[in-house]
């Protein structure tokens, strides 16, 4: 909106063409979030106290998370209040990736808010049913797969992008849509099993948004696409903006949110969170480099789903207690060591992923 009005006001005073640059915009989207968390986020945590929307801990768990029981949780609702709002004030509302990311991001924020209501509010221990979340994440998932592919204008939309080699793309066809859901989907719930300990998961998410937001300004200009060899896709330059807002948004989180915790993000957060890294990754065509870049969040899936096999085929466990996080909290690593080392690998990854950039 306030993009808008600049453009109504460039016909007044041109001084107002500054705000057509991406970069100033994303930059004002970083400090609008931030801004609006700091604003909104003591009054949240009072709300959410206050109603008792607090924590449950698991009983074989790690026993030095017993402290955390009763924290205010569904904090994530501030992140997708920062981040709508910032969008709608500074991004394009003509471009469809904007509405599209910003779509899929509360849908699944909705499904995410089911799940903790149920499981906090009504004090169904359960939550929203297993089967039943992933029904409607795939119904979501699926339906944005299909949306992208069928309105495709160019190859380049639906075409794998193999990072560290030039101009090789892989035509996908029909495999795109699974392809896609599959990253949605699967991205959506390696945030949420991250997502244990303070801040583990919020700081890598921002990370590699901002990682992303760059993906996307080089990607959406003709110039620096056809310089760094990737394939140019109109219009999705606009979606460094939606990154910033993501970005200012969770550093806002983590201002509560860093150990010791104030409030937790539950599964609003997490699902929303995961479900916009995916989907920006699948229109900027870097599916592959949002693996590297979200190792851990890839590390902490992959625990579980050795761990679970291991234990149905076997009857043994991998780890001492899965997601990977708490593998090392049972081996002795304090909180915020395991924090932190998880943080410093996700600043490596994004590293090696910016990268792939040049390296071709």
């Amino acid at each position: 909106m306030l993009y808008a009005l600049a453009e109504y006001l460039t016909g007044f005073y041109s001084g107002f063409n500054v705000f057509r640059y991406l970069t100033l915009r994303a930059i004002l989207g970083v400090l609008t979030a931030l801004t609006i968390s700091f604003v909104i986020g003591p009054y949240l945590i009072r709300r959410l106290s206050r109603h008792q929307i607090g924590q449950t801990v698991r009983n074989d768990g790690p026993p030095t998370h017993l402290v955390k029981a009763g924290t205010p949780t569904m904090g994530g609702s501030l992140i997708l209040v920062s981040i709508a709002v910032t969008t709608l004030l500074w991004a394009d509302l003509r471009n469809r990736y904007v509405w599209l990311v910003l779509a899929v991001t509360l849908l699944f924020g909705l499904i995410g808010w089911v799940d903790d209501y149920r499981k906090l509010v009504l004090r169904d221990a359960r939550g929203l049913p297993a089967r039943s979340k992933f029904f409607w994440q795939s119904v979501v998932g699926l339906g944005t797969a299909a949306f992208l592919y069928f309105t495709a204008a160019t190859p380049a939309e639906t075409e794998l992008v193999v990072p560290f080699f030039k101009h090789v793309y892989v035509p996908l066809g029909l495999l795109y849509i699974p392809v896609v859901y599959l990253v949605i989907v699967g991205s959506s719930n390696a945030v949420n099993l991250t997502d244990g300990l303070d801040g583990l998961a919020i700081l890598p998410a921002v990370m590699v948004a901002g990682a992303l937001g760059i993906f996307a300004y080089v990607t959406g200009h003709v110039k620096f696409s056809g310089y760094l060899g990737i394939p140019y896709i109109a219009g999705v330059g606009e979606l460094i903006v939606v990154c910033g807002a993501l970005m200012g948004a969770g550093l806002g989180f983590l201002w509560f949110n860093a150990y010791p915790a104030q409030v937790f993000m539950g599964d609003i957060g997490a699902l929303a969170l995961g479900a916009a890294l995916g989907l920006i990754a699948v229109i900027v065509r870097e599916e592959l480099v949002l693996l590297i870049m979200g190792g851990v969040f890839v590390m902490e899936t992959v625990s579980v789903i050795l761990q679970v096999a291991s234990f149905k085929l076997t009857g043994r466990r991998i780890f001492r207690m899965a997601p990977l996080h708490h593998h090392f909290e049972l081996k002795g690593w304090p909180e915020p060591r395991v924090i932190v080392r998880f943080w410093i690998v996700t600043v490596i990854l994004v590293l090696i992923g910016l990268a792939t950039l040049k390296i071709r």
